[in-house]
């Protein structure tokens, strides 16, 4: 039987080599995608979406979602993925439009319809937030949640404490962080370094010579341009089809311990950051239901640290081949 996904996504230029991840792993059946607003506003990012399913040859449904923040005014990336969201390339509209019916309440539905089913976030934590508001039990529905989200570790994409996804709007990320999910936590800094995609990489991908290769070069050159600009690395950064490949297969993660994480919603300055209370972090690598930390919180959330880097790239070059 396959496995349910539903993506709830800010489709940009990484959102859209992850839905291609997702849409063509075999084995996997995605039930609905729905958008957000983030990378770019939340029009754009169905657009991207839709176009993205078209390139897949795929009939998912997309549903359109929240347009800005719960409580703050919407702040996009779209410096970073261009003003299309997808490298200025003005791609066609595709085909297909967007069906009837608002994200928060699809996720609701879709989760009630398939309990068990893996969700994936992708962007911003909007729409699973007020989907959460509106019903809670929906939480111990879901049989993983996989986040693209946070900097547990390190330093933001944003700001010096924070990533771009839970910044845009930390009162979601707070609420989704307390809620009784099954979190996995996939942060930015895993799609860095090592995972990113060098030219040798690059080269492998466009001798592919898929239409799906082609796309996913190409929309991220945008992106390529201002990771060199934000951290001197050269490569394509893809934060978001990282998340995917951890959720599509598990065995990828080399890394992970059990924490209490909260975010921080009150200062400008650490606005959006990932709160992991580390204390025990030895004796919750070597036993999950151990677990004290300063707070002395229950951990709430899975942190993934590290990824199997060679397994990343090779599912990636399957999903485009």
């Amino acid at each position: 039987m396959d496995r349910v996904f539903l993506i709830d996504t800010d489709t940009a230029s990484d959102d859209a080599v992850a839905l291609i991840m997702a849409l063509r792993a075999p084995g996997v059946r995605v039930a609905a995608i729905t958008t957000v607003a983030g990378n770019v506003v939340v029009e754009q990012a169905t657009r991207n979406a839709l176009y993205t399913a078209e390139v897949c040859q795929s009939a998912v449904p997309v549903f359109t979602g929240a347009a800005k923040p719960l409580m703050r005014p919407h702040e996009n990336a779209t410096w970073f993925h261009g003003e299309d969201g997808l490298g200025n390339h003005y791609y066609p509209a595709a085909r297909r439009i967007a069906e009837d019916g608002w994200a928060p309440d699809v996720i609701v539905d879709t989760v009630r319809k398939n309990p068990g089913l893996t969700l994936v976030t992708l962007g911003p934590l909007t729409n699973l937030a007020l989907a959460l508001l509106n019903a809670p039990s929906i939480a111990k529905e879901i049989g993983r949640c996989v986040v693209m989200g946070g900097a547990p570790c390190c330093e933001g994409n944003v700001t010096p404490a924070a990533e771009y996804n839970i910044w845009v709007d930390p009162e979601a990320a707070r609420i989704v962080m307390r809620s009784e999910l099954k979190i996995d936590l996939v942060g930015w800094q895993l799609s860095r370094f090592d995972a990113v995609l060098n030219a040798g990489d690059i080269e492998r991908c466009v001798a592919l010579a898929t239409a799906r290769a082609r796309f996913a070069i190409e929309c991220n050159s945008r992106a390529q341009e201002a990771y060199k600009e934000q951290t001197g690395e050269i490569g394509i950064s893809l934060p978001d089809p990282v998340a995917m490949a951890v959720a599509l297969d598990p065995a990828l993660v080399a890394e992970s311990s059990v924490h209490y994480c909260d975010v921080e919603v009150a200062t400008e300055l650490t606005r959006g950051m990932t709160v992991v209370d580390r204390l025990n972090a030895a004796a919750n690598r070597r036993n999950h239901d151990l677990w004290r930390g300063f707070l002395s919180h229950p951990p709430n959330v899975n942190v993934v640290w590290s990824i199997d880097i060679p397994r990343w790239k090779a599912l990636l070059l399957e999903a485009l081949s």
